[in-house]
């Protein structure tokens, strides 16, 4: 047996190699991939472009740290930030310390505006990474449970919901940022409406908070805008990226732009790996086939095909509650547990996760097809209706 900790409930089946959208096993069974890593396999498996970029790479240089000056690093940061229309980024190595950034840049903007105890406000039902800080402003208790003392500083309040925000504002003095994301992944696919994005940025103009987005499994292209929260057709003062950015190279950045631009200083924050050549190159090529191959408006295309071939497929059976998403996000509510469904897609040669209970999420890679869309909804539509037994 593996030494390995028992931190996760690994289904049984190792995987030696993919090809797109497709992924071989062991015995060499062929799977239709509609997780892509947990939103992370942006351009699929052996993407042939980024495979000769990182080996290309790895020949020329991996690490040198960010004692020295780092090119690819550079380039990087002019092209998210000129996507984004935002001023500067950090470069770490996942979305959780993506995040821990975001919450220290927070918390010493509030310090510099003399607030003792500075307060962010988060959402039930959020999740922002396993690090004692992102536990601790993740709205799941299954997460947070057995590692108490949690960190303070929080303000929960429900997503989507505007008064609950004004209310807060009304009330606490100590509040210098609100923290959410545009569509709650880990949440159970739950997409914030426009008009809520908007008044969350006109009560932090108003109140001086700063707004920080979180799109690191909504982020990159996946919901057929580089970033979700351009939907409504504002700019968060701090954004957050990881999973799709690298293409299954581990990168993580967070954005800062307006109040929170020059916050952190020289030894104010630090990432040993953060921002090497290898995942900065990775992101590059992410982003340059992104561009070229036109996957933004795919995602839109292929959301619309998937969503609506499940409607169809699902319409009038009972047991399903809500086919709900942008792009390529998906997600499909049934009225009870759905965990074994995940076996049972295994089985069939499908890929898939269920998230909040009873939630069967869908993150297909941006290089979907046409075929791999209908493959899709015909495999899942026949497992939900077994599941069901209709």
């Amino acid at each position: 047996m593996p030494h390995l900790m028992n931190t996760y409930n690994r289904q049984p089946v190792a995987f030696t190699h993919g090809d797109g959208c497709h992924l071989y096993d062991e015995q060499g069974r062929r799977y239709l991939d509609a997780l892509a890593g947990i939103a992370v396999n942006t351009l699929g498996h052996a993407h042939p472009r980024l495979v000769r970029a990182i080996g290309e790479q790895a020949g020329r240089i991996l690490h040198a740290s960010n004692v020295y000056r780092v090119r690819e690093q550079e380039m990087l940061s002019d092209r998210l930030v000129a996507l984004a229309d935002m001023d500067e980024v950090f470069f770490c190595n996942s979305g959780c310390e993506a995040n821990e950034a975001a919450i220290k840049l927070a918390r010493m903007y509030g310090h510099r505006r003399e607030i003792d105890q500075p307060a962010i406000i988060v959402m039930e039902h959020a999740f922002h990474g396993r690090t004692l800080a992102t536990l601790s402003a993740t709205g799941n208790r299954k997460v947070q449970a057995g590692f108490e003392p949690l960190v303070s500083g929080f303000v929960r309040v429900p997503f989507d919901d505007l008064p609950a925000i004004e209310q807060v504002a009304a009330n606490n003095p100590n509040v210098i940022a609100v923290l959410f994301e545009p569509i709650q992944g880990e949440g159970g696919i739950h997409v914030a409406h426009n008009a809520y994005m908007q008044g969350l940025r006109r009560i932090c103009d108003e109140k001086g908070w700063l707004f920080m987005v979180d799109e690191v499994q909504c982020g990159i292209g996946r919901t057929g805008v580089w970033f979700a929260h351009q939907h409504a057709g504002i700019k968060p003062d701090v954004m957050t990226l990881a999973k799709g950015l690298g293409s299954g190279v581990p990168i993580g950045a967070c954005l800062a732009a307006g109040p929170a631009a020059g916050v952190f200083k020289a030894g104010n924050h630090g990432s040993t790996f953060g921002g090497n050549p290898l995942a900065c190159t990775a992101a590059l090529t992410t982003i340059d086939v992104i561009e070229q191959d036109g996957l933004l408006a795919r995602a839109v295309e292929l959301g619309n095909a998937i969503r609506g071939g499940l409607r169809g497929e699902l319409q009038g059976v009972p047991g399903v509650v809500d086919i709900r998403g942008d792009g390529l996000m998906i997600g499909v509510e049934l009225d009870r547990p759905c965990g074994e469904i995940v076996g049972l897609g295994l089985t069939d040669g499908l890929l898939i996760n269920v998230t909040a209970d009873r939630v069967i999420r869908l993150l297909p890679a941006l290089i979907y097809t046409d075929a791999d869309a209908r493959q899709l909804v015909d495999k899942l539509s026949r497992l939900i209706r077994k599941f069901l037994g209709a």
